[in-house]
């Protein structure tokens, strides 16, 4: 027998959901995804401090000296996760997501003009497009936001998606990948029903499932990347999905146990499914969201969640500022 992660990586291409290069250097995905959470907490590592400083006095020095420490944070947040960005694709073969700031999730222009200074920055440090994804939150004014982007060949990563609506309009949109959430789905099953949920009867490896075989049935080329994994049984039902994103202390499971691991997402047995197709359109998915209790809670959740952890990441930027800031010396 052989360990899981090794079977894992025959079926689905295996993605790293971190920010810490040392756990990217050790698991060796293909692709990797941060989030303003993942780059708060690396952000505070002393391992990352010359990363950090780096952007802020180069940011610092580009708002001029009558920019507050806080006017320099705020403007911070987009350099930082593209100098993380950076030094991932030093590690990585493939591709890194980089987040559109979660506070422009309902402003379909300002949604286009961040998506295009993210890679802009990328632009200017030689880094082809084809190696980047942007981040966008799967609401409808995202999914606009990314129809109009890949059409300028920004390849757009649809995040915060829990719902088969959610699903069906990013690939009629042609964005190149989503997000599902296996396991925030399952979080809000557990807290609404009291049940505990495992294997095949999880709804989030369920969701994926639907979504993953709907895609396969009728052709669409947008990829499914399942995320926000609780266990390992998650990833293992979900074996054959095109991509799969898996924090490092999963993946460290998923390498250190053996195993038979069956392929169970398979795109020749979803084309011979019997499928409904599902035409889409803004009243459509209003609809769909409105009924969907479990989307409606998870996205608005998933935003707020994003945006407070900018916020956070702000403070944690503009206390550094003040240190770097500090005489030669100076007690720290």
């Amino acid at each position: 027998m052989a360990p899981l992660l090794e079977q894992l990586r025959a079926y689905t291409t295996v993605v790293s959901d971190t920010g810490d290069f040392n756990a990217i250097k050790q698991f060796r995905p293909q692709d990797a995804t941060t989030n303003p959470s993942l780059i708060a907490a690396a952000a505070e590592k002393s391992d990352y401090a010359s990363v950090v400083d780096d952007v802020l006095k180069q940011v610092r020095k580009d708002a001029g000296p009558a920019a507050s420490d806080k006017e320099v944070a705020a403007k911070a947040f987009r350099p930082l996760e593209v100098a993380f960005g950076l030094k991932i694709l030093e590690i990585i073969p493939g591709r890194v997501s980089t987040e559109v700031d979660a506070r422009l999730s309902y402003d379909i222009d300002k949604s286009i003009a961040e998506a295009r200074e993210i890679i802009a920055l990328y632009d200017k440090a030689g880094v082809s497009r084809d190696r980047i994804l942007v981040k966008l939150a799967s609401t409808w004014e995202g999914i606009r936001a990314a129809e109009i982007l890949e059409k300028e060949g920004i390849h757009c990563n649809m995040t915060l998606l829990f719902g088969i609506h959610q699903a069906v309009a990013a690939a009629e949109a042609h964005a190149t990948l989503i997000s599902p959430f296996v396991g925030r789905i399952l979080d809000w099953y557990k807290k609404d029903t009291g049940k505990d949920y495992k294997g095949a009867d999880d709804p989030g490896v369920q969701s994926v499932t639907t979504i993953y075989n709907y895609y396969k049935k009728f052709g669409y080329k947008t990829v499914v990347m399942g995320a926000s994994f609780r266990n390992i049984g998650e990833i293992t039902e979900l074996a054959g999905c095109d991509l799969l994103t898996i924090a490092p202390k999963l993946l460290e499971e998923l390498e250190t146990t053996e195993g038979t691991l069956p392929r169970k997402l398979d795109p020749a047995k979803a084309q011979t499914m019997d499928i409904q197709k599902i035409p889409m359109d803004k009243a459509t998915f209003d609809k769909m969201h409105a009924a969907d209790r479990m989307a409606t809670d998870k996205l608005k959740e998933g935003i707020d969640g994003f945006s407070k952890a900018i916020v956070d990441l702000e403070v944690v930027l503009e206390k550094r500022l003040s240190a770097i800031s500090e005489p030669a010396g100076a007690a720290r």
